[in-house]
């Protein structure tokens, strides 16, 4: 059972990590093995191999690799093509993890509020950076630097509940990178061309991959020592990282037609011969005003995504 339980964790955190908005942590607690695979973590981290906390972390991590592997390439597509649709639903998922932090937090001290106005912050400053960078030139494929810490900002997903790794992709501007990256070496395998998935597996995947290791071991140790020496400012933090995440899903933004000799993208200036190189999830994100049919289904989207992130964590709370 506990490996059961384990597998259908990695496969609800696998998702998660695919779809901003929903907390890999909260996944693991609807599954009922959330308290089991931070102890595991933390555990195995420090070389102490105890037989459970194996079985555990090695579900919970294959299933979610079979999930993300399988699912990469349709997530992305929706992201890309129905944008307003995706981040509605995006925005309500993410409202629906707030009681699930609420309930760790409470009873709420000042600490509570200010490491709440601290993460609310952080949260709105990713927001605007990542709204200027993406108005201006586009998705960017990411350096390896910057590859690194996308890994880790969604390892970060793994160990707190409430707070989402392919938002903090989204912010940090690496989520359509990645995505397509894994899609493409999915289809390379499939195909049978080790050379062509070894370009995405070099480049994208294997610097991410080290991220996420180094920030599951490091949050998971981090957040512990966090908890049981602050525990009313984490905990106030970690609520307002995940309310601050809706300051950067405005659902009715779109990607902008490129304009000829003067939109740059990936650092080249866009023209008639060479805009076919370019794919739509490259082009650069604009505002528009919905019509009122957008907003009506928006509210209804945003609301049945908080729904089932509810009913998500209330089934963790009674199961686990």
């Amino acid at each position: 059972m506990l490996a059961v339980r384990g597998a259908i964790g990695g496969v609800l955190m696998g998702l998660a990590n695919l779809v901003p908005g929903i907390s890999g942590g909260t996944m693991l607690l609807a599954a009922g093995v959330y308290p089991r695979f931070v102890r595991a973590v933390a555990e195995i981290s420090t070389l102490r191999f105890v037989r459970s906390s194996v079985v555990v972390l090695a579900t919970v991590v294959g299933a979610a690799l079979i999930a993300v592997l399988l699912f990469a390439g349709a997530i992305k597509e929706l992201v890309v093509y129905q944008r307003w649709i995706m981040y509605s639903l995006f925005i309500g998922l993410t409202l629906g993890g707030i009681p699930v932090v609420w309930r760790m937090v409470r009873p709420a001290t000042r600490a509570t509020w200010l490491g709440a106005v601290g993460g609310l912050g952080a949260m709105t400053i990713l927001a605007i950076l990542q709204q200027v960078g993406t108005t201006t030139a586009g998705a960017s494929s990411g350096s390896t630097v910057m590859l690194l810490i996308a890994g880790v900002a969604g390892a970060s997903a793994m160990i707190l509940p409430g707070v989402s790794g392919g938002y903090l992709l989204l912010v940090l501007g690496q989520y359509i990178p990645i995505l397509s990256a894994i899609d493409a070496f999915k289809l390379a395998l499939e195909a049978g061309d080790l050379g062509a998935a070894m370009q995405p597996a070099l480049r994208v995947i294997l610097p991410v991959g080290i991220g996420v290791i180094v920030g599951v071991v490091a949050v998971s140790n981090l957040l512990r020592w966090l908890l049981s020496k602050h525990a009313k400012p984490t905990l106030g933090v970690l609520l307002g990282l995940l309310v601050g995440a809706v300051v950067g899903l405005w659902p009715f933004q779109r990607a902008a037609d490129p304009v000829l000799g003067e939109t740059v993208i990936k650092g080249q200036v866009v023209t008639a011969e060479n805009i076919a190189e370019f794919d739509p999830e490259d082009y650069p994100t604009i505002f528009f005003s919905p019509k009122s049919n957008q907003v009506g289904g928006a509210i209804a989207l945003i609301l049945a995504g908080g729904a089932v992130t509810l009913l998500i964590s209330r089934f963790g709370r009674e199961e686990g």
